[in-house]
């Protein structure tokens, strides 16, 4: 299948998908006689998980890995799970994180009036005067 129906049916923008040529997270597509690149059922199955995978958040080099891991038959699914685990607490301390700017934030909001006066304690608190 040609470019366009690839993307439709992995959810890949035609463009996505020559980046992840040119950048080797898949090898160049074949292309016909006429120069258009033509997709096999597999290499949009690829597309497709390419497509999940960066739906989760998953970094192109870590999808890259699970591609390989993928197509490696004798691959074993400990090696799997660790990339797997490895994310989740990268996304667990960037959830930590973020929760604690949110709090902070929350403690800034809820101690400013919000009226007329000139004096803001979230102004104050950013530039660290709180």
């Amino acid at each position: 299948m040609n470019i366009g129906l690839a993307s439709k049916a992995s959810g890949l923008s035609a463009k996505m998908i020559r980046h992840y040529e040119q950048i080797g997270i898949i090898p160049p597509a074949l292309r016909v006689e006429s120069g258009y690149r033509y997709y096999t059922n597999d290499e949009v199955r690829v597309l497709s998980f390419i497509k999940r995978a960066r739906d989760l958040g998953f970094s192109l080099e870590r999808i890259k890995a699970l591609i390989e891991l993928w197509q490696n038959k004798l691959r074993m699914s400990a090696d799997v799970k660790t990339l797997a685990e490895q994310y989740m607490n990268e996304l667990d301390r960037d959830i930590a994180r973020l929760q604690s700017m949110r709090s902070q934030l929350a403690y800034l909001a809820d101690n400013c009036h919000g009226d007329n006066r000139s004096n803001c304690p979230i102004i104050e608190g950013l530039a660290g005067m709180r």
